[in-house]
């Protein structure tokens, strides 16, 4: 073994030790760690390919959410349960993602997050977008899955709008329930501000002859075609992106509460508009990308979001997506 040779320096820190035994101190340290905590993460966006296209994830932020409170279909501890199995607990924080995708000739923005409609930590999708090496301006189309305060309430930029280059589009069951004053009227006083949401955030594209519909399962741009899942919403909607044989199905709302539904496809959310068909759809769409194996993108499972389903047993598991670089 190898010994070290500076003699000089040595029996200065000899000295220096022996110094320090007999005042009594203690040895010296030297603290690297006295600075206040930064508490902010990297930037809110990851990146993959898919064949020729690029995906980018972005982050609205997260939001916490009494799953055991909200989920329906189940009980409290059955909740509590599942949550526990995930070391996870009760309000959950969830992730709220949007999907940026490039198709070399198209920028598309799949949902907007819900700016400063859903409380005051989320609303990062902006900032994000432009970490992520992207300008509002951009953005050529945006398909929106439902329109719920978390997914459109990004459209806007306070009274501006976000994306004054994009078209909006939507299947047209969303836009004939959720912007049609009537509903809003008749709406129960706490379903109100779902459509007020929807909106302030929509009828400004509308104004601008910027919004335009579609319905059920249909292309948009190639690559990208709508798949009708309607049930959490009366128009809620998927979006499959294939690029050279790779698919990616960017699924909206079909789970909220990952460590619940994965395992229990039947379990619901107060927030869905036909509880039994969300369910039907949930269990329909868990199925085809367990047998197919596409990748999937999920608006509130945890960032990115991004992954494959698995059949375990009598439910599902979800496998998050192994981080890699993009070259």
């Amino acid at each position: 073994m190898k010994t070290y040779t500076n003699k000089p320096f040595r029996r200065v820190l000899v000295a220096a030790l022996t110094s320090s035994a007999l005042l009594g101190l203690a040895p010296l340290q030297i603290a690297y760690a006295a600075a206040p905590f930064v508490k902010t993460s990297a930037p809110g966006y990851y990146r993959m390919m898919l064949g020729d296209f690029e995906i980018t994830a972005l982050s609205d932020g997260t939001v916490e959410l009494p799953m055991d409170k909200l989920l329906t279909n189940t009980t409290p501890a059955k909740v509590n349960k599942a949550l526990a199995r995930s070391f996870l607990k009760a309000p959950l924080e969830t992730s709220v993602n949007t999907y940026l995708v490039n198709t070399g000739s198209k920028l598309v923005l799949i949902d907007t997050g819900a700016a400063k409609l859903f409380g005051p930590t989320l609303g990062n999708l902006l900032a994000n977008l432009k970490l992520a090496g992207y300008q509002p301006e951009q953005v050529d189309e945006i398909y929106i899955t439902h329109l719920h305060p978390d997914h459109v309430g990004g459209l806007m930029d306070g009274d501006k709008m976000a994306f004054p280059n994009a078209v909006v589009r939507a299947d047209k069951h969303e836009a004939d329930f959720w912007l049609n004053p009537a509903n809003l009227d008749k709406a129960a006083p706490e379903a109100k501000g779902f459509f007020q949401g929807a909106m302030a955030s929509l009828n400004p594209y509308v104004k601008a002859s910027r919004f335009s519909t579609f319905q059920g399962s249909t292309p948009l741009v190639p690559g990208i075609k709508a798949v009708a899942t309607h049930g959490h919403t009366a128009g809620h909607s998927a979006y499959m992106v294939e690029s050279q044989g790779q698919k990616l199905l960017l699924w909206g709302d079909v789970v909220h509460a990952a460590a619940v539904q994965f395992d229990d496809p039947a379990v619901t959310i107060e927030f869905d508009g036909d509880a039994k068909s969300a369910a039907v759809q949930r269990k329909k769409v868990f199925a085809d990308a367990a047998k197919n194996g596409y990748l999937v993108g999920g608006a509130h499972i945890a960032f990115p979001g991004m992954g494959h389903v698995r059949a375990n047993g009598k439910g599902y598991a979800w496998v998050p997506v192994n981080y890699a670089v993009v070259r």
